[in-house]
């Protein structure tokens, strides 16, 4: 029997750059961009699991892959987008397109694994199906 996979969420989100995102040569600095990859999958498990889920677990990331494609400025619009695709025993990997929300111009492409962590015991603990649907449509 064949089943099929659900299709990953993508979440969103939107907003100006700002003159704190920027570095010496005014554009975005680089690790602005690290930080934007860590708080769109932030907003995305605090919009998507439950309190009870979000009491009991979190998540820690394991490695972050990120490229560089073009630079943004001082007012200009930023598209988070993010997904999470394969998912294995205690570990998923995210994917994080940042686009210049006018020209849709890719910025950023990021891909990062993240392990889930048991609150209590501060340990990996296994990601569930039940999990796993939180992050489908």
């Amino acid at each position: 029997m064949e089943t099929t996979e659900a299709t990953p969420e993508i979440f969103e989100l939107k907003f100006p750059v700002e003159k704190r995102h920027l570095d010496k040569q005014n554009h975005v600095n680089n690790v602005q961009y690290v930080q934007w990859v860590q708080d769109v999958a932030q907003a995305h498990w605090e919009t998507r699991a439950t309190p009870a889920q979000q009491e009991k677990l979190f998540w820690i990331v394991v490695k972050h892959e990120i490229s560089y494609k073009q630079q943004a400025f001082l007012g200009e619009e930023i598209l988070l987008q993010t997904y999470v695709g394969k998912t294995t025993h205690v570990k998923s990997t995210r994917h994080v397109i940042i686009k210049n929300a006018e020209t849709k111009k890719v910025l950023v492409e990021a891909k990062t694994v993240w392990a889930l962590m048991d609150e209590e015991k501060q340990k990996p603990t296994k990601i569930s199906e039940e999990l796993k649907k939180v992050f489908k449509q």
